[in-house]
């Protein structure tokens, strides 16, 4: 049977959708094809389970041992991209497989079994204590099919509740280990609705709203404590040859990434810098930082305490090591796409003395070509409108060569900062 073939069922069955990439391919590459007639025992009760079954076409049953009580043990019928024998390898089976008519299997030996437990979702072989934080913080765990779990790990960027962004990245992650491999996010809408508590997991339950032939769409509910927290929808296209192209927008003239200073080096030259007060010097020296596990270069000043333009522009890219697999650079680009963004909104306003605060409320991403997110890319951003305690942000992402990558759009709650009250259940930003 063809490879490519193989690969694209293998990708459609659920149990299989959370691997990485190579696990599938490896799967496809040590699969055999069997064939059954009508009424043919496909497993036999009482012998070791042994193999690994995916249905290609045909149906089967699972019908109850001999000696069980009538009545007391259901029939299950099995159809095409269902999957039986996984949870027995090694052991006796406790039931019959019967074909219900001409029967094809894509079988996998135990000898195998290991491809069904890799060291992460994204990597097969290597575990993720050696990548990026990012990617350690987008390898949920999965828990069943469509439910995955999260955690805000350590040096993790916290703004007194789970950073925007992480819900974006995660929750995506998950979306994207519910379709076939060979679809990809084009476009994703998010809506935040309480604040997430750090020090809690995060589950996020993916509902599979459509399954086309180049097109899936899902919805994941992120959930603390069984509140739902934030909800995204997301969009999935399978990949496509050359169609029509072309592009109308310009990446700005700015510096490049190389010869610009990166945060930690803005922090250090401003805790050296003798034309500033020692009292504010002394105030940022107080505060605990932690690099973000983003590096970012601006092309602007940054000063959030005085009044400015509502634009920037700045390069970023992931920290060290990520695995290659194009919907993770998707998820860590999701991931960083918020940082900064929305609090451009709020340059017009600011001024010494003044506390801000911002908050997202919703935030959308269209993603127009291939991106990989430990190179440089360039994140235009500009705010063209704020009124009823909202801002409005338009973002463009672009590689080093000019292209468009993604277009974003982020509407944000932005306001005079308020005072803090510790252990306060979250309220909702609506």
């Amino acid at each position: 049977m063809d490879r490519g073939r193989v690969i694209e069922f293998l990708a459609q069955i659920p149990l299989l959708q959370r691997l990485p990439n190579l696990s599938l391919r490896k799967i496809a590459q040590s699969v055999r094809v069997k064939r059954y007639e009508n009424g043919e025992y496909v497993v036999h009760e009482g012998k070791t389970g042994e193999l690994i079954y995916f249905i290609f076409e045909g149906q089967a049953e699972i019908s109850g041992p001999a000696d069980a009580e009538e009545g007391n043990y259901p029939t299950v019928s099995l159809k095409k991209f269902d999957t039986f024998g996984h949870e027995n390898y090694g052991c006796i089976n406790r039931a019959n497989v019967i074909a219900l008519s001409k029967l094809t299997c894509l079988v996998l030996s135990d000898h195998y079994s290991n491809f069904l437990q890799p060291k992460s979702i994204w990597n097969a072989d290597e575990a993720s204590e050696g990548f990026s934080l990012v990617e350690r913080t987008l390898c949920l765990e999965p828990l069943e099919v469509d439910i995955f779990r999260g955690f805000t790990l350590p040096g993790s960027p916290s703004f007194r509740q789970v950073f925007g962004g992480q819900f974006i990245g995660q929750a995506l992650a998950a979306a994207s280990k519910t379709v076939d491999c060979l679809k990809l996010v084009h476009s994703l809408h998010a809506l935040f609705i309480l604040a997430g508590h750090n020090n809690v997991p995060i589950i996020y339950h993916v509902h599979r709203i459509h399954d086309g032939k180049n097109f899936a769409t899902r919805q994941v509910d992120a959930q603390q404590n069984g509140r739902v927290l934030f909800i995204l929808l997301a969009s999935f296209q399978q990949k496509v040859v050359e169609e029509f192209e072309h592009q109308e927008v310009c990446m700005p003239h700015v510096p490049d990434p190389e010869t610009l200073p990166n945060l930690e080096e803005l922090r250090e030259r401003r805790l050296s810098d003798s034309n500033l007060s020692m009292e504010y010097r002394n105030k940022i020296n107080s505060k605990k930082f932690i690099p973000w596990p983003i590096e970012i270069r601006s092309c602007d000043a940054i000063n959030f305490s005085e009044q400015s333009q509502p634009r920037l522009n700045y390069w970023f890219k992931a920290r060290g090591k990520l695995t290659a697999d194009p919907a993770l650079h998707r998820c860590v680009v999701a991931y960083a796409s918020d940082l900064i963004f929305g609090g451009i909104s709020l340059n017009p306003h600011r001024r010494r003395g003044l506390k801000t605060a911002s908050l997202s409320l919703d935030h959308s991403i269209w993603f127009h070509r291939p991106v990989r997110a430990d190179d440089w890319l360039l994140f235009v951003m500009e705010s063209s409108s704020a009124s009823g305690g909202r801002g409005l942000c338009n973002g463009q992402m672009f590689n080093k060569s000019g292209q468009l990558i993604m277009s974003l759009t982020q509407e944000g709650l932005i306001r005079k900062a308020k005072v803090a009250v510790q252990n306060e259940v979250p309220k909702s930003k609506l």
